[in-house]
């Protein structure tokens, strides 16, 4: 083990963004006093695990109906695919082009993908990380179709100019065989007919190949004589093609909303043309045109009608409806309105050959922002309940916070009270995509992700084993009235869009306390029961956070208003009896500037609170002589002293959640001065409510005229420092005054040199300051109800460069000091359970010697990283994270059993830092900011584990763990398990006898180099794929790459013995040719002299 003041030097750190290294102060504990480090480099690794979420963009779909897995192509290329629930994998096309079309290899394990940039590409699905078997990239013609038979290894490609090439996926090789547009139509046509939109092969008659151009004709091609049979014209443009399973029949869908439908044999005139929304004219004239059909489904069943499955349709004064899904069977006809546009949909049918009864029984639709599956086998067509965690952007994620290895009790209490959520009414059948097989994975600590969304509903998430399943979900936006007609006074909401957004939230998981701020300036404490009550009143309390505060800086309301108070300090505005429809004291009228009044209005009804999260209290910034609250910045919430604090840049405000009052509200110059006048009795919640005059108030840079007020200490901070965010902020931003940026509760020493600890708060700041505030806390039960918390700020402990990110504390033997906490008990329970859970408080850390150093201050900036001995407050140790750029989230984290520092830089850089000496353990550029979804939701957690929305619809989980690294292929679900593939249909005696049944085709003899030819090398690039030999040897590894590996050696030694096969059959060969002409040698001279020869 090394000791924490011996800097080891990284093999292959960039120095790009971490530059300056660890120095050592003469305050640095002697040697013998040293903490023993155990994190080295080797414990960190970085890579991707998993993805979450809806596929963003989606533009194709696919599924094996053997192997019962569905695969998801995007725009951005990439692939995600889904088999039962929590059997996912995603992987991505290096082009990024879009993916057009998917096509499985039934039951083989293989995928193609078409993309948008002309290239065809074969996925190995064998692997727990599908990678590219092979490429090929067309270089003159544009791919528009493809189509594989089932157990076919010849892929047809239609294209752009209206021909057909032919691919073998095996080796990825085209054929010399080619259908040219021109010998598929009519001589006499003299236009193109565009191009190719439809290629099948006849179910009964492999030898017939259906072509469907875009003009609307359809031609049934002979691939033995190499001509057409037939020809169907129609004067409306296609957009697919159907097989009736006998093969005896074909719809088309056009772009007048038509369906036809042709028998192959009567090419002159289609059997039938309706129009499925057409309204018909009873004068028998022609149905008035619709929308385009853009796909149909032809799917026939043994005992009843076929079903006809179609998208798209809707007649031309449907406007503003919602995009449907038509299901026609027998005479019935199903409209299915869904949510978002329909991208693509898939029958799924019981058997994969396309000669038999189809027997549908579900179909897959994807949409552009959702999967819906809908149960055809019952009455209705209800969906089925969808297993995946693809409702991440049900409304829009605004935060996100991961916490790893948290109390195991947890998760089944969420789960407990959010089944009681769950919607009704589903398909009673089970989940039809039920392929693959979950992960042998060696993770079992429960893990927790939390969203904020715009809407203002909170969803907790079961992110254990790679896995993610929501919990429960908390609507915030029910304490709060919605309704507000036109006609009324002026809005007060300071964002016309989700006034109830998620802006942060503060959790503390042991006694599940949650504390949430929204965009509209307002805090909300939530306590967790599994009881059900009905709050007659909630609980509010109004804060005024004002600027520039002096004594005769009254506001002028319009209603009853008291003196403000002459300190720069605390006041309370609980809203307790009666809640009027507008707070009394406020003013709203068009003729003054709004003042005292809140953003949004709490209910005044009573509120039926199901098991859960249930309101504690609210608090609310109120507007201040016609300005409005700012945003409030950082936000924390401690359990075992009942106070939340949060802050913004007019300051900080303490409010005691128990007693329901505010203790403090404080300007952030005020907070540099060490002074203790905040000691004082708070406000009861049923007094008259009286303002605080405190603190300043700014909009965050948007009014530049307004004169900022500048730090007390700015002088003393290095003066050539601006703020670091330059690239991505304005000039007016960078000027605004100083906001509180982070919070940390702990129990330390307030001040230099004390002996005792106790309850604190550290506080920093977007100007890189520290603070100390030294909590006084009563004596527990009824006393901490009754006396007041006593608050007093001890000034400035530290300067860093750029806003403080995160605090934390450790012990002198390094190990992690958490915030103290008090365990969850239900409120709602008994008294005697209340008690007992009470009983099992946490104690308070030992009090330090005197003289002596025994804990260390964990602070982290947007450049910076500083370590703090404590009480003495003497740096030990700093290190400069990054110049060029800057910290966008810092987490203090626990891994391998040990503490680092996690960073993620704007530039892109991941990188960790021991503790307590700073020491650079990892440094990977990993992730440049591409927008700032991601600097919004990225998060570090416990274990090597971090997060971010990848998209707007996608969590993208990473670790920065070797261990986890090293475990990832077993910990990840696996795509392909041997299936038998189900026995071909029965041609009954019949058919066999007199040739009925389905005609094979030996395709090898048609379309192989023998028959057909080599095809132009200018046509098409062949590009090995990275996952091959070489690619499957790589992903091998763990139980399950022992088996991998055996498969390997097998098909390697089954390759040497094939080569040896083949060099023995050559040798062979050799001597039957040396026998033969010995032989006829032997005959010509038998009869011969030896004179004559």
């Amino acid at each position: 083990m090394k000791k924490f003041n011996i800097r080891k030097v990284l093999d292959g750190l960039t120095a790009a963004s971490s530059s300056s290294s660890s120095t050592n102060q003469p305050g640095t504990p002697k040697e013998n006093d040293v903490v023993q480090e155990t994190l080295q480099s080797e414990h960190f690794q970085l890579c991707k695990t998993v993805r979450h979420g809806f596929p963003y963009q989606p533009s194709s779909m696919a599924f094996d109906p053997v192997q019962k897995i569905l695969a998801v192509g995007t725009q951005t290329g990439a692939l995600r695919l889904f088999g039962r629930a929590g059997v996912e994998c995603y992987c991505q096309h290096e082009s990024g082009a879009a993916v057009i079309q998917l096509q499985f290899l039934i039951n083989e394990g293989a995928l193609v993908s078409a993309l948008a940039d002309d290239s065809i590409h074969l996925w190995n699905l064998r692997q727990k990380i599908p990678a590219i078997l092979h490429s090929l990239k067309f270089n003159r013609e544009r791919i528009t179709y493809c189509h594989l038979p089932f157990q076919s290894k010849w892929l047809y490609i239609g294209t752009e100019r209206g021909n057909i090439h032919i691919v073998n996926v095996e080796s990825f090789t085209l054929s010399g065989y080619v259908i040219m547009w021109n010998k598929a139509i009519e001589l006499s046509t003299k236009t193109h007919p565009g191009p190719v939109v439809h290629i099948s092969d006849n179910p009964m008659d492999e030898g017939k190949l259906l072509i469907g151009f875009e003009c609307g004709v359809v031609v049934m091609w002979d691939l033995k004589c190499k001509k057409a049979d037939y020809r169907y014209n129609y004067d409306e443009a296609i957009h697919s093609a159907a097989w009736h399973h006998e093969g005896k029949q074909f719809v088309c869908s056009h772009s007048d909303g038509t369906l036809t439908t042709w028998n192959i044999r009567a090419p002159a005139k289609a059997a039938q043309i309706i129009t499925p929304h057409g309204k018909q004219p009873k004068d028998g004239k022609k149905p008035e045109p619709c929308k385009p059909i853009l796909k149909v489904e032809y799917k026939t069943t043994r005992a009843g009608d076929p079903f006809m499955v179609l998208s798209g349709g809707l007649s031309y004064d449907t406007v503003g409806r919602r995009a449907c899904l038509t299901v026609m069977h027998g005479k019935s006809t199903a409209v299915l309105e869904m949510d978002y546009p329909i991208v693509d949909f898939l029958t799924l049918c019981e058997t994969p050959y396309p000669s038999d009864f189809q027997e549908p029984y579900a179909v897959v639709v994807l949409l552009e922002k959702d999967l819906v599956v809908i149960d055809l086998g019952q009455i209705g067509y209800p969906i089925f309940e969808n297993p995946y965690p693809l409702t991440i952007h049900e409304s829009p994620v605004t935060c996100c916070e991961y916490f790893a290895d948290c109390p195991a009790e947890l998760i089944p209490a969420l789960y407990s009270v959010g089944s009681r959520q769950k919607r009704q009414g589903y398909s009673k059948k089970e989940w039809p995509i039920s392929g693959g097989n979950w992960g042998q994975g060696t993770q079992s600590y429960p893990e927790i992700i939390i969203t904020g969304h715009a809407d203002g509903s909170i969803k907790f998430w079961d992110a254990s084993a790679l896995m993610l399943q929501v919990l429960y979900k908390l609507k915030t936006a029910k304490v709060f009235e919605r309704t507000r007609g036109k006609e009324e006074k002026p809005s007060t909401d300071i964002v016309e869009e989700d006034p109830f957004a998620i802006q942060t939230l503060s959790w503390c998981p042991e006694s599940r306390m949650l504390c949430v701020a929204g965009v509209s300036a307002h805090v909300i404490v939530y306590r967790f029961s599994k009881q059900e009550i009905t709050t007659e009143v909630v609980q509010l309390l109004e804060v005024r956070m004002q600027g520039e505060f002096s004594d005769g800086d009254s506001p002028d309301p319009g209603g009853e208003q008291t003196p403000t108070l002459p300190t720069p300090g605390a006041s309370s505005s609980p809203q307790e009896g009666e809640l009027p429809t507008q707070p009394s004291t406020g003013s709203n009228s068009s003729d003054g500037p709004r003042d005292n009044i809140p953003c949004l209005q709490v209910r005044s009804s009573p509120l039926k609170q199901s098991p859960g999260y249930q309101v504690e209290l609210v608090i609310q910034l109120v507007w201040v002589s016609g300005e409005p609250p700012q945003p409030i910045t950082s936000l924390a919430i401690n359990s075992s002293y009942g106070l939340v604090v949060f802050g913004n840049s007019s300051g900080l405000a303490v409010v005691d959640y128990l007693q329901k009052t505010l203790l403090l509200n404080m300007g952030t110059s005020d907070l540099y001065s060490p002074s203790d006048p905040y000691q004082r009795q708070p406000r009861s919640p049923r007094k008259q409510r009286q303002p605080s005059g405190a603190l300043s108030d700014s909009n965050d840079g948007a009014n530049p005229s307004e004169d900022r007020c500048k730090s007390p200490t700015s002088d003393a901070k290095d003066n050539s420092f601006t703020r670091s965010r330059s690239s991505s902020v304005t000039s007016i931003e960078r000027e605004s005054r100083e906001a509180i940026s982070s919070f940390h509760f702990c129990e330390s020493f307030p001040r230099k040199n004390d002996s005792l600890v106790s309850p604190c708060l550290l506080v920093g700041t977007t100007q890189g300051s520290v603070m100390m505030v030294a909590l006084s806390m009563p004596p527990g039960g009824d006393q901490r109800l009754q006396q007041p918390v006593g608050i007093s700020s001890c000034g400035t402990m530290a300067s860093l460069k750029g806003g403080i990110m995160t605090m934390a504390l450790l012990d002198a033997a390094g190990a992690l000091l958490p915030p103290s906490y008090e365990p969850w008990y239900d409120a709602n329970a008994s008294d005697e359970e209340k008690e007992k859970s009470r009983r099992r408080r946490p104690a308070t850390p030992p009090s330090s010697q005197e003289g002596q150093d025994s804990q260390f201050a964990v602070l982290c900036s947007e450049k910076q990283a500083k370590v703090l001995a404590m009480p003495s407050q003497t740096r030990l140790y700093k290190h400069n994270i990054t110049e060029s750029s800057f910290v966008l989230r810092a987490d203090v984290v626990q891994m391998a059993g040990s503490n680092c520092i996690a960073c993620f830089c704007a530039n892109g850089h991941i990188m960790t830092l021991s503790l307590p000496s700073l020491r650079p353990l990892l440094d990977m550029n990993y992730l440049p900011l591409t927008d700032m979804r991601i600097a919004r939701t990225f998060c570090f957690s416990n274990l090597g584990q971090a997060l971010y929305l990848t998209s707007s619809t996608e969590i993208q989980r990473i670790t920065y763990s070797q261990e986890t690294c090293d475990n990832l292929q077993e910990m990840l679900s696996e795509l392909f398990t041997p299936v038998e593939t189900p026995e071909a249909p029965n041609r009954g005696f019949f058919k066999g006898l007199f040739g009925g049944g389905a005609q094979s085709l030996d395709r090898e003899d048609l379309f192989g180099e023998t028959a057909a030819g080599k095809a132009s090398r200018s046509l098409a690039q062949h590009i090995p794929g990275p996952g091959g030999m070489e690619g499957m040897k790589g992903a091998a590894s763990g139980v399950v790459g022992d088996l991998a590996r055996a498969r390997i050696a097998l098909d390697e030694r089954g390759q040497k013995l094939g080569e040896l096969d083949e060099r023995t059959a050559a040798m062979m060969a050799s001597a039957d040719s040396f026998s033969k002409h010995a032989h006829d040698m032997m005959l010509k001279y038998k009869d011969k002299k030896w004179y004559q020869l």
